[in-house]
């Protein structure tokens, strides 16, 4: 339960069939470290990066992130012998499965079921490992609310390459608006329906890669699109992209300051002491149920990323 809160601000996408990049991968400062089956691995090399894998989530050497493998999907021949091996070698120190191209909640389901067992077989804690369901097509969106409901589900993730293929976008850049597109944001129902989905279930909204790995500056822009929405977090493919993401995801100071003033004044009006009153001033600003709802939301974030407090607490007048 307690990794279903943890910050998921930057989630890194590690191919599975490289020990080199899984070694490295060990001290980045992403919060979330996923080693991966799918589209990262060619079908002939499958069973090896799944040993890989395995042994390498057990290994000593993290730095505390976040540790997860994403799996084949249910229409391949590769899932259940990929959760198998993986939960057997190193279901200890698994803290999530990533499920792509759920089009139902019946993959989650299945995928409950046999990690349920699996973690029974193994002496495992009942229910520890999460799952992070990947949307990647038209039918995943529309049933998404059954999804974001499902057993062990932490967090739902934007696929957008196979997402923006199910839909005949006529583009073949992830993550920038396609040709002609010259009013507003073709991707914002779909960031919106994820995050409305996310948000009703209390679990976290993750964005989906933006492949010009080298373009830094690009990818703060279309990262900060999804942020400002509020969005947890986005799946990053290079080193490069990890400063920036983890940066982007975490409220700035001077809102982070804030936050904790409101909380901490609201705290004090709404007292008997403070003359339990529902709606105060905090200098020039009111404040009122709806403002700590929205402190609580950049305080939070803020205290998940570890920031530190800079500004003046609140003392009563």
């Amino acid at each position: 339960m307690e990794n279903r809160y943890r910050p998921r601000r930057t989630c890194l996408s590690v191919p599975g069939s490289s020990a080199k990049m899984i070694e490295k991968a060990k001290t980045l400062p992403a919060d979330e470290v996923f080693l991966d089956l799918e589209d990262a691995v060619a079908p002939d090399a499958k069973s090896q990066a799944r040993s890989r894998v395995a042994a390498a989530l057990g290994e000593p050497g993290w730095a505390g992130q976040l540790r997860g493998v994403r799996v084949n999907d249910w229409t391949t021949p590769w899932t259940h012998a990929d959760v198998i091996e993986v939960v057997a070698a190193a279901g200890a120190a698994l803290d999530v499965v990533v499920l792509p191209k759920v089009t139902d909640v019946s993959h989650i389901h299945a995928l409950d079921l046999l990690l349920g067992q699996l973690e029974a077989t193994h002496g495992l804690p009942a229910g520890r490992i999460g799952i992070e369901a990947q949307i990647e097509d038209a039918r995943g969106l529309t049933d998404i609310d059954a999804i974001a409901a499902g057993p062990r589900v932490q967090a739902l993730v934007l696929g957008p390459a196979d997402l923006m293929a199910s839909l005949n976008m006529r583009t073949l850049v992830v993550g920038e608006q396609p040709e002609g597109y010259d009013v507003g944001d073709a991707y914002h129902h779909i960031l919106m329906r994820i995050l409305v989905a996310a948000r009703a279930n209390g679990i976290a909204a993750i964005d989906g890669p933006y492949l010009k790995v080298r373009d830094t500056e690009a990818f703060r822009v279309v990262a900060g699109r999804s942020a400002a929405l509020g969005y947890d977090g986005k799946w990053v493919l290079h080193p490069d992209q990890i400063a920036a993401g983890n940066q982007i995801f975490s409220p700035r100071q001077e809102a982070y300051d804030h936050a904790e003033l409101i909380l901490e004044a609201y705290e004090w009006h709404t007292s008997r002491a403070g003359g339990a009153r529902g709606a105060v001033m905090l200098g020039d600003e009111m404040i009122d149920e709806a403002s700590r709802k929205m402190a609580l939301v950049i305080a939070g974030k803020g205290r998940a990323a570890g920031m530190k407090r800079t500004g003046e607490p609140f003392r009563p007048s």
